[in-house]
């Protein structure tokens, strides 16, 4: 062998050498393992976003609320039925940031402690499903919630008629609503107990009753009391990290609003355009849809709250989106219109024209300190030259006009109106929305014109955020003028530059 070629060898041996010494895990990693990533689970067993100091602050203002002689008494969602995602209900997750099924939290009003009960380790489940927080995990529930106490099923109803005997206890208060979960808002939930009611062959108590009734037999001594009040006006007042979240979900939802505007073309089907806004949901890994998406075509936009329509866009048709999803339990609200061919017709143009300018009359002088009365008074100032000013090709539309507001005019003799609704862990979202607008509070308006004779709905909606710094359109940024939105009707979307077909 020659020289040359012995220092050759040596040289290759250093150089493979230094790439073990340098880079040893990579080229483990790559020759050596069945994966490059961890062994363990990645996903949290609690919020990344809200630290653990958030709920205790909220469960701190039920203290102050309820007494030293009351406590608070919350039950979790119950595990899934199927092959479904688990979601933490409202309520309880508001209070403990906890996301385990079939969970009860105790709020002591005397001892100023939570005991959060957690049914026993399930590991046939873990082994398939991955981990979900139980009693076994108590020294790591205690760590990752701040929570105080930690304790099992067995536990439950011994600290109950514990409670129920305590001196120190007089009133326990639980939600005596229908528990908030997924894509519900507690008029939905109402609704549902309604049709329970109604037939004769269902006589299950919902849920909240049942749990009501338990508790009472189980603490007869007590007296029941509605911690809903409570935990409403708390919920109004959204903090810091809360915006944070529904401002990302705002902005999620305004992409997917501009995405179907671009992608709408005659021809296209309400379902091709919820496709695009799921791609684009999922795509930014949101939690679940808000409420059922409202995509309407044409005519289907008379019956607001329509769903699940086939309807073909044809080219004169007008299209209208209202469709939001949850960000880690938090909601967006918005809605917008445009022609399908990406033209107003005049008929379109003149009607839209005047709602545009009503609508943003209102929502221009929504101000800090005011009343939703005061707001509208002084909208309608604005409003009544509008009406006076525009033109209208047919005398059937400007009655429907003079009657619409005619309608706010009336609305706003009532000093306890409102102008829209709360949005935040529900997208119509519990409080008292009567009072002056201050910081933490985040609503929509959304007024809706009718000519019931052409069976013609027009209807806006945007996020207004309130701050210390005044009021915030935050969706202001989404167009609703007639230039920008003919612009983005006329581009390009993501269902024409993906063509994917299925002969059927």
């Amino acid at each position: 062998m020659s020289h040359f070629f012995r220092l050759t060898l040596s040289i290759q041996s250093i150089f493979l050498l230094l790439l073990l010494f340098v880079f040893p895990s990579s080229v483990y990693a790559q020759h050596s393992s069945w994966n490059e990533s961890t062994l363990k689970e990645d996903r949290p067993l609690f919020s990344e976003h809200f630290p653990p100091a958030e709920f205790a602050e909220r469960r701190n203002k039920v203290y102050e609320a309820i007494g030293e002689d009351g406590i608070a008494i919350l039950q979790s969602a119950p595990s899934p039925v199927g092959y479904l995602d688990f979601r933490q209900n409202n309520e309880f997750y508001y209070l403990s940031g906890i996301e385990s099924p079939d969970a009860y939290l105790i709020l002591n009003g005397q001892t100023r402690e939570a005991t959060v009960y957690l049914y026993n380790r399930k590991e046939r489940r873990e082994y398939g499903e991955g981990k979900i927080l139980s009693f076994e995990d108590a020294d790591l529930v205690q760590k990752l919630t701040g929570i105080e106490n930690v304790g099992s099923y067995s536990d439950l109803k011994v600290a109950l008629q514990s409670l129920n005997e305590s001196e120190e206890t007089s009133t326990a208060f639980t939600p005596q609503s229908p528990y908030e979960e997924v894509a519900m808002t507690r008029s939905m939930a109402n609704r549902h107990i309604e049709d329970m009611k109604a037939n004769p062959l269902d006589t299950r108590l919902p849920r909240h009753h049942n749990f009501i009734r338990e508790v009472r037999a189980l603490a007869p001594d007590l007296e029941v009391k509605d911690l809903d009040p409570i935990i409403d006006e708390l919920r109004k007042i959204k903090s810091e990290k809360e915006l944070e979240l529904i401002r990302r979900s705002t902005q999620l939802q305004a992409e997917v609003i501009i995405e179907s505007m671009k992608s709408t073309k005659p021809g296209v089907k309400p379902y091709e355009l919820e496709a695009v806004s799921k791609y684009i949901y999922w795509k930014h890994n949101i939690q679940d849809d808000a409420y059922y998406p409202l995509i309407h075509v044409g005519p289907d936009a008379y019956m607001n709250h329509y769903h699940n329509s086939e309807r073909t866009a044809k080219a004169g048709d007008m299209m209208l989106m209202d469709y939001g999803a949850y960000d880690q339990y938090y909601s967006s609200d918005l809605g917008r219109m445009w022609p399908a061919n990406g033209t107003f017709n005049p008929v379109q143009r003149e009607l839209y024209s005047f709602y545009l300018k009503f609508y943003e009359a209102i929502l221009y002088n929504i101000k800090l300190g005011l009343t939703p009365q005061q707001i509208m008074q002084n909208a309608l100032k604005e409003i009544d030259v509008i009406l006076e000013e525009h033109k209208f090709s047919k005398p059937l539309y400007r009655n429907a006009a003079e009657q619409f507001v005619a309608g706010y005019h009336e609305r706003a003799e009532d000093p306890d109106m409102r102008l829209g609704h709360g949005v935040g862990m529900s997208v119509h979202d519990v409080g008292d929305y009567a009072v002056p607008v201050e910081p933490g509070m985040v609503f929509v308006i959304e007024p809706q014109f009718r000519v019931p004779e052409e069976r013609i709905y027009i209807r806006l909606e945007d996020m207004i955020i309130a701050t210390e710094d005044g009021v915030e359109i935050y969706s202001d940024f989404l167009p609703r003028d007639i230039e920008s939105i003919e612009k983005l009707v006329q581009k390009e979307g993501l269902l024409q530059k993906n063509p994917i077909s299925i002969d059927n």
